[in-house]
């Protein structure tokens, strides 16, 4: 038996129908040249058929679903793990498309795990058009994070085309699972971690924390500051109650057509991506006449570098940004999100690193309360939207031959926070996966092709 960490059994704890708390990853391939028709079919039974199954992916909860969710839950190797139950071999109307995909993944993700058996399902799907396949894998958020589960999805694959015989992803364990002390946070979700412990500090024991949480309660008042501040966000119909059913949709750009941006901006990859992401949502909430008269804020990890870092490596942390949705020129929003994000930035890197950990710790506590406590979606938000920008392998890769063209995150939603936009980039390319409740935002995928026009329009104004 393995005794389930604090952080871990949080996801089990808001676990519910309306709520299911498992994260997910797709991967789109394009078949070899000369594979035979029964390809697929042949790689789904050697999948099947290797039977050394790694941690997490042999753990269930010990004494099933109702103790498992106990104060003390726990993990015990299931001995009788099915395969044939985890592994399962779909097919899209050939030829199908990228639409039909994400109709398919949308159902896929709606569907909770089952409780008594591992908490995780592989999926391989073909008859995508233009000779393709895709494999979208799912596991609940108590065994891995989300970004972690990207990469280890990456552990599999290889940089050689004609590599074969290659190990299934079950036959991976994740080299770090949880990140600690602030380092390797790369999603929202890793901040959540974080921040749950951050209830544990006192912050009155540092007076620059102090002071930084002063500033930021601060410019939660003042309306002319540009540092925004947790709640400042407007309640809109992002951040209402939400159900059980998903959808999810995808976007996959050239970084080189945002990096063109950047240059004649002086704007981060960051900035663009929050500029075309505030667009789409500004035109999507103007269409059905509910767009707030205040500006959306996104909650964002952020890579910063302390006061007192001299070191390599990365310091990461979480700020929170306005998306300029009030403002209807799209270079005059950039503009404005730029300067959310360096003030934002600013106030990050003038704190020292230990100072810094504790202060995103608790920068992240009211969101986790108002998760835990089911208030999410009944009281004003601590931000509108999550938004994060993970870098992925700059090399393109391969699965049995079979190359890989894209990989998307396909995130969780909460009470309060119906939509999640992740992105990845990958191969010279950035990958947008969007995550969201198909009750709470009815035709959310057009947020997919409202960022594509606000990309095309920027290139118009700028280039």
């Amino acid at each position: 038996m393995k005794r389930m960490s604090v952080l871990d059994s949080s996801w089990l704890k808001v676990e519910s129908e309306d709520t299911p708390m498992h994260v997910g990853n797709l991967q789109i391939f394009t078949l070899p040249d000369d594979a035979p028709e029964t390809f697929l079919r042949d790689m789904v039974e050697r999948m099947k058929g290797t039977g050394d199954i790694q941690a997490p992916w042999k753990y269930k909860l010990f004494s099933g679903s109702k103790l498992g969710r106990s104060l003390a839950p726990a993990w015990v190797e299931d001995k009788d793990l099915d395969l044939d139950y985890h592994v399962r071999h779909s097919a899209l109307p050939r030829p199908g498309s990228e639409r039909e995909l994400g109709i398919l993944v949308s159902r896929l993700h709606s569907h909770p795990l089952d409780f008594s058996r591992p908490l995780w399902e592989c999926h391989i799907i073909e008859g995508l058009e233009g000779n393709r396949f895709a494999l979208y894998t799912k596991m609940h958020h108590s065994l891995i994070d989300g970004i972690s589960g990207v990469r280890l999805m990456q552990k599999i694959l290889t940089t050689d085309p004609t590599k074969t015989n290659m190990r299934p992803p079950w036959t991976v364990e994740p080299s770090q699972r949880r990140s600690q002390s602030g380092q390797g946070v790369t999603s929202v979700q890793g901040a959540f971690e974080q921040a749950l412990e951050a209830l544990k500090i006192q912050a009155g024991s540092t007076p620059q924390l102090v002071t930084a949480l002063a500033r930021i309660a601060s410019a939660g008042v003042r309306k002319d500051s540009k540092l925004t501040a947790p709640f400042v966000g407007p309640q809109s119909i992002l951040n209402n109650r939400i159900t059980g059913q998903r959808r999810f949709a995808t976007q996959h750009y050239q970084i080189d057509r945002l990096k063109a941006i950047c240059a004649v901006t002086d704007a981060s990859l960051n900035d663009v991506v929050l500029q075309i992401c505030g667009t789409a949502m500004r035109r999507f909430l103007l269409e059905q006449d509910k767009l707030p008269e205040e500006p959306l804020t996104a909650g964002i990890p952020v890579n910063v570098r302390p006061a007192d870092d001299e070191g390599t490596g990365t310091a990461i942390s979480f700020m929170i940004a306005s998306l300029a949705t009030d403002e209807p020129d799209p270079v005059a929003r950039l503009e404005q999100i730029k300067d959310s994000t360096r003030v934002a930035k600013e106030h990050l890197q003038s704190l020292p690193r230990q100072v810094l950990n504790q202060y995103t710790m608790m920068l992240m506590s009211p969101y986790i309360l108002q998760l835990i406590s089911g208030l999410g979606g009944r009281m004003r938000p601590v931000f509108n939207v999550t938004i994060s920008n993970v870098p992925g392998p700059p090399e393109p890769l391969y699965y049995e031959g079979a190359r890989m063209e894209a990989m998307y995150p396909v995130s969780l939603v909460t009470h309060g926070g119906a939509l999640n936009i992740t992105c990845l980039s990958y191969a010279g390319a950035l990958n947008f996966g969007y995550t969201g409740c198909r009750d709470t935002l009815p035709s959310m995928q057009r947020l997919a092709v409202y960022t594509g026009e606000a990309l095309e329009e920027l290139e118009q104004r700028l280039l």
